[in-house]
């Protein structure tokens, strides 16, 4: 880097005759353990297709220098500009420089090409967003989401992970001591700001679209948390843009479930082939998506479908609800208290997917008893494409609450999947730049926007509008108890459609991604619930890399309560913990993060402890209390 740190990378050359455009991918998930076997299964076989690939870890993390100090940062976005115009001036390189990743690499490709460094031609974004406060692991409408406090502890612990020995030699304890002295958990900053302000419009590529000129192909699942970025992107990027939408989890769609995969390796290769080796392409369909139909909650491994290729937007179906019904036609004005139990939501699953099944909503009913419904039954195919759109006339009896809406597939036998998730804490209707609370008892029009679907009800089951003031542990309860009264004469839901034809995306032929071999079963124990307190335990399996030889395990256990009785407080535990083994010696991370989210105050309890062959080599506690601000 220009100030002389280095950085560490693993490099897979194009076997060509001629120069080779070059795909970075730069996180801080350690190429040599955390990312090693999904790394394996793209860059040797986009090698093979001409292409150079280059995945290196940021800046404090993995093997390379310096220290590590927020996502998506100054400091980590300017050395990945370095990394670009380094790889343009190497001698087997044709100058020009694709990205891509998933989650935090989309992230910052994304991030990174609205900086516009000349080599950087094309961008590949999976699972990632376009606005950091709306539509992140943080926030969602303005509310609180539990995966703030999850993946703020997750980091603590990554980034707490020491050097290889094998690659930076023995200097590997200095450089993880002072690794880890300069580590601060990102809990505090990550819920000190609390409004959509600098900190989060600082890489939000929704902020001006058109510095963003790199060709950019947006991928997402139905199954994940980040599913309207497609939607957003194009509508924002316009011909510079092309997305797919898939039935996947938060994983690369070639190996993701629920099935049908996408042939992610072709895919790239035409992407980046077009437009930084000037190879001839088909062009492609703004979008296409998986258009899924009568899936079960308790089945993920393949979702019933069809893929489609999306046309114009046509009139948005209009429903009123009243009684317990979706009607065709606007209904008397009908005032309907709401006031959901504090367990309501505890099918939720959780926002970003990665393990399967367990991670996914469940069956909806139970949530569905503790919510206000009301049911369309289905007498000929029912299509929604697009984001659903609630508008309604509600008042608080507080200055705070969430309301949170879901669109669920009702099945003839009552099973019911969740279709589409909307949330919008009620200080943010208005906006999240300036909060502004309720006035007990005014009503007001509200706006609630769900998130994109893709979804075909059959005939003979039932589209059901579930609404609640609670869905936990998913997203943070407000600070005091809520009942909204809401007036049905005034609200209608808006069913976006769109014309569309069908079309093919290939499935990959083979299985890429490597099995390595694994030393100790792991255990897991998921979304265990008793009197409305959610448990969630996983300990990893042992792998061993058949190459570096390096071992690894990972664990994780979390616990979510609400407080019982006349204290409303919502108490939330994580801890990640992982162990590495290079040759005899052993090295072990533990994060721990307890939050209390109290009426007036977000109360933190951290604690980070380190060991070397059983040996308590460093612990660092911190204790914080962050004012609530209209969260």
């Amino acid at each position: 880097m220009p100030d002389g740190t280095r950085l560490a990378a693993d490099l897979w050359a194009a076997e060509r005759d001629s120069l080779a455009p070059t795909i970075l991918e730069a996180l801080p998930y350690r190429r040599r353990d955390g990312t090693a076997a999904r790394d394996l299964s793209v860059y040797p076989h986009l090698a093979k297709r001409g292409f150079a690939g280059l995945r290196v870890d940021l800046r404090g993390t993995g093997d390379s220098e310096g220290t590590f100090d927020d996502e998506y940062s100054e400091t980590e976005l300017s050395d990945i500009e370095a990394v670009i115009a380094w790889i343009a001036a190497q001698p087997w390189s044709n100058g020009r420089v694709g990205m891509m990743g998933i989650s935090w690499g989309g992230f910052n490709a994304l991030q990174v090409a609205a900086r516009a460094p000349a080599p950087l031609g094309a961008v590949i974004s999976i699972a990632s967003t376009t606005d950091r406060f709306a539509d992140d692991i943080h926030f969602k409408g303005g509310a609180m989401l539990s995966a703030n406090l999850y993946w703020a502890t997750q980091m603590l612990g990554r980034a707490a992970l020491p050097p290889d020995a094998a690659v930076v030699g023995e200097a590997w304890r200095d450089q993880w001591r002072a690794r880890l002295e300069a580590l601060e958990p990102l809990h505090f900053r990550w819920f000190q700001e609390q409004r959509r302000g600098p900190y989060w419009q600082r890489g939000s590529i929704c902020e001006d679209y058109a510095a963003l000129q790199a060709q950019t192909l947006l991928i997402a699942g139905w199954a994940d948390g980040y599913r309207n970025t497609p939607w957003k992107g194009l509508e924002g990027l316009g011909d510079r843009a092309r997305a797919i939408t898939g039935p996947w989890v938060h994983l690369y769609p070639h190996f993701a479930t629920p099935a049908p995969r996408l042939d992610y390796i072709a895919e790239a290769e035409a992407w980046f082939g077009r437009w930084l080796d000037d190879r001839p392409a088909p062009d492609l369909p703004a979008h296409r998506l998986y258009l899924s139909e009568a899936v079960r909650p308790e089945d993920r491994r393949h979702e019933p479908g069809r893929w489609i290729a999306l046309g114009a937007a046509r009139p948005a179906h209009r429903l009123y609800p009243s009684g317990n019904r979706l009607h065709d036609a606007p209904q008397p004005q009908t005032q309907v208290p709401l006031r959901s139990p504090r367990d309501c939501g505890l099918a939720g699953g959780e926002y970003f997917t990665q393990g399967g099944a367990e991670d996914l909503p469940g069956d909806q009913r139970a949530d569905d008893g503790k919510s206000l419904c009301f049911d369309l039954p289905v007498g000929s195919s029912l299509d929604i494409i697009g984001e659903p759109v609630l508008r309604l006339t509600l008042a608080l009896d507080a200055p705070q609450g969430n309301l949170i809406a879901r669109l669920c597939d009702v099945h003839p036998d009552g099973t019911s999947h969740r279709i589409s998730l909307g949330v919008l804490n009620l200080s943010h209707r208005a906006g999240s730049s300036q909060p502004r609370t309720m006035v007990p008892g005014q009503p007001e029009e509200i706006t609630l926007t769900l998130d994109a679907t893709a979804y075909r009800l059959r005939p003979g089951h039932r589209l059901r509008l579930a609404l609640s003031t609670q869905y936990f542990p998913l997203v943070i309860p407000p600070p005091t108890e809520v009942t909204a009264t809401l007036n049905l004469g005034q609200a209608v839901l808006e069913l976006p459609q769109y014309d569309f034809t069908e079309t093919q995306v290939p499935e990959p032929e083979a299985d890429t991604l490597p099995q390595f071999e694994i030393l100790r079963e792991g255990d897991e124990l998921h979304h265990s619930l008793k009197d409305g307190t959610s448990f969630d335990k996983t300990i990893g399996p042992k792998f061993r890399h058949p190459e570096n030889g390096l071992q690894w395990q990972v664990s994780r256990y979390r616990q979510y309560a609400n407080s019982p009785g006349g204290r409303y407080e919502f108490n939330g535990f994580e801890t990640y913990g992982s162990t590495i083994q290079r040759d005899d010696n052993v090295t072990a991370v533990r994060a721990e993060a307890q939050l209390i989210g109290k009426e007036q105050t977000w109360d933190f309890w951290i604690r980070l402890i380190c060991f070397e062959d059983r040996e308590r080599v460093f612990r660092k506690f911190w204790k914080r209390s962050i004012p609530r601000d209209h969260v």
